[in-house]
């Protein structure tokens, strides 16, 4: 007879066994009709499954914060039963929930078309109108193989396979079709609704190993209702006009080529905004009183091996033999495992090669060691995205060496300079983090427990409100984590802040404290745009291309109505320039719209239109990038507002 303890403290209690469906009917009708699923005791699970001993159950409707996974699960299964009615013969592999969808790999002789997608849409839609019901079984492993080879389903059969001898296999059947699922799923195929579109067609491996077969994926977007579809297309949409890639073309500031590939050939336009960031926070840094280094690109192996990142990251390094030139022109390579060099994919370890050079006493504590390192990162190809996911990276890295009671004092500067920066950066939506000890790691649990919580303090100190990110951790110490929303409501993070005391131990970094006794410091890394190429494509998505006055390559375009006007033009283009503005001059044989569309096209702030008539009166006619008015004002006064305007924030 279990009891049935309900969110709002009531129980209930029932004769025999009871399923979710039972439990919402005693408690409404209505209730019945909107329920998807339960939370037993904290599990979502099916309406239709038995609940025998006493529990507390929520009943999940359409509006409960765990129905939109439900649904999308289910909408994979969707997808795949139309496939598999249209496209007989097709295999179906495996189809997970991702980040606002879902996906399902088909196995296929012929490949899918963009027109199928309509027809596999329009057939979705009348299954829904079909309700086929739901229903769970449990079959014995090898029935389950014997079941799926025979079906054709070799992948499936391949699956069950490799699962635990002796365990037991969920399968759902929605109707008659029916697939291998650890679940849980909707009643029917009517709960799932109409508020879902498949999008793109992409290739895959099977299981992600490239020397395996070749799938045929298909990638689909669910929400609980229209209005949500609606507001993420048009957010896609949006998405889409601001895509970085898009921008830097347009705008000629970088371009990728497969001879370098996730390395960016960065344009003199985009350049110019990389220095400006760099000048800014190299500002930043000297008034924080950081102390600027450089260290190798290539370092041996056995210093890796030390710092424990050959063992973790060595997949993703680039490694290069040590190769020593013989006196016979050849070139004769040094073998073993320890004659092998990587190009640095972190600034960590050479930054305690700095550190330990000298004796340091505990006064000489904090040091700030920055450096904008240039690292590599043999990430896989399908993995890049333009700046957003490279290969070679620099990142605006930093590691503070300091004793264990300056931790709390560091991490709250660190995290007002982080504040401070981002604000000068338009950019101030920003959640906090903090991501505790994952399951691989090093260093024991008392030294995590004491991370954790210093990080933990400092972050209540700053007056921040934080989540937990459980087991997001760094392997050598946790971390904190800066998740931005964007203009359009997207999320990135961006910046990092880590407390490490595992890699001073293990390249011995030591100071001498107060009594003349060695002691380790404590070491932080951390980084406030993160990488440059990420944070430049951060902010060119965010602000559409339309950058802030101080960052746009070019600020001002000096653009001549008639030929009357070009002494003046190149005159008041010479004086900007002066003033320290970034300024081009257009003087061309064209009509004054055809200019200002071509200049507005590339994202200038500021275009500064100069005729007969401004020319007499020592006037500019300025037009600011979205802005349908002009503004008529005297030369001198433009260039003092555009000359103070363009000041980088930190030099007004």
């Amino acid at each position: 007879m279990p009891a049935i303890t309900l969110p709002d403290g009531s129980v209930r209690q029932f004769d025999d066994v009871v399923t979710g469906t039972a439990i919402a009917e005693s408690i409404s009708k209505s209730l019945a009709k909107k329920a998807l699923a339960i939370k037993v005791d904290g599990e979502v699970c099916d309406l239709f499954g038995e609940i025998a001993e006493d529990a507390s159950v929520e009943i999940i409707t359409r509006d409960h914060e765990d129905a939109l996974d439900i649904i999308r699960h289910d909408a994979a299964h969707l997808m795949a039963q139309a496939v598999q009615e249209l496209f007989p013969g097709t295999q179906v592999t495996i189809g997970p929930n991702i980040e606002n969808g879902f996906f399902y790999d088909f196995a296929r002789d012929e490949p899918f078309s963009s027109d199928d997608l309509a027809s596999i849409e329009k057939r979705m839609n009348q299954i829904v109108e079909e309700n086929r019901p739901t229903r769970k079984e449990v079959w014995e492993r090898d029935a389950a193989i014997a079941h799926f080879k025979e079906m054709g389903e070799h992948y499936k059969a391949e699956i069950i396979a490799d699962l635990p001898e002796g365990e037991d296999i969920k399968v759902y059947f929605h109707g008659d079709w029916h697939d291998l699922c650890r679940g849980p799923h909707l009643p029917s195929t009517k709960h799932i609704g109409k508020a879902f579109k498949l999008m793109k067609l992409a290739g895959a491996y099977w299981r992600g190993d490239h020397r395996n077969a070749v799938l045929q994926r298909i990638y689909g977007t669910a929400w609980t209702n229209e209005k949500d579809l609606k507001a993420y297309l048009v957010r896609l949409e949006e998405a889409e006009k601001r895509d970085h890639r898009k921008l830097g073309r347009e705008m000629d500031l970088f371009h990728f080529q497969a001879e370098a590939q996730g390395s960016v050939f960065w344009h003199p336009k985009g350049y110019l905004i990389w220095r400006q960031l760099e000048a800014y926070i190299r500002r930043r840094l000297d008034d924080d009183g950081y102390s600027e280094v450089k260290s190798p690109q290539l370092l041996d192996s056995k210093l890796w091996e030390m710092s424990g990142h050959w063992g973790k990251f060595r997949e993703n390094m680039f490694v290069v033999p040590d190769e020593i030139p013989s006196t016979d022109d050849e070139t004769s390579v040094i073998s073993g495992e320890s004659d092998l060099m990587a190009l640095k994919p972190m600034n960590c370890p050479a930054h305690i090669q700095i550190f330990n050079q000298g004796i340091k006493s505990y006064r000489d504590l904090p040091i700030r060691m920055a450096e904008f390192g240039c690292c590599h990162r043999n990430e896989a190809h399908g993995a890049l995205h333009g700046l957003l996911r490279v290969r070679q990276m620099t990142q605006d890295d930093a590691h503070i060496f300091c004793r264990e009671d300056q931790i709390l004092d560091e991490t709250r500067r660190f995290l007002e300079l982080f504040g401070r920066v981002y604000e000068d950066m338009g950019m101030t939506d920003i959640a906090y983090k903090l991501a505790t000890r994952p399951e691989q790691r090093a260093g024991d649990d008392a030294t995590w427990d004491r991370a954790e919580k210093a990080l933990a303090d400092a972050l209540t100190a700053a007056g921040l409100e934080f989540e937990i990110a459980e087991g997001e951790g760094a392997f050598y110490g946790p971390k904190l984590e800066f998740h931005l929303t964007d203009a359009i409501g997207r999320t990135w993070q961006a910046g990092t802040y880590q407390l490490d005391y595992v890699l001073p131990e293990r390249l011995d970094a030591t100071y001498i404290d107060e009594t003349g006794a060695k002691q380790r410091p404590a070491m932080l890394h951390r980084a406030v745009f993160g990488t440059f190429e990420r944070f430049i494509g951060l902010l060119i998505e965010n602000y559409a291309g339309k950058l802030p006055f101080w960052l746009a390559p070019v600020q001002v375009v000096v653009a001549t109505i008639t030929s009357e006007a070009e002494d003046y033009a190149r005159e008041t283009a010479a004086l900007f320039e002066q003033a320290g503005l970034r300024v081009e001059l257009d003087i061309r044989n064209e009509k004054i719209n055809y200019k200002v569309r071509e200049h507005s096209l590339s994202k200038v702030p500021v275009i500064a239109v100069v005729g007969a008539r401004e020319a007499d009166e020592t006037k500019v006619s300025l037009r600011r990038l979205g802005e349908k008015a002009q503004e008529v004002v005297g030369r001198d006064a433009a260039l003092e507002k555009l000359a103070q305007d363009g000041l980088a924030p930190d030099l007004r």
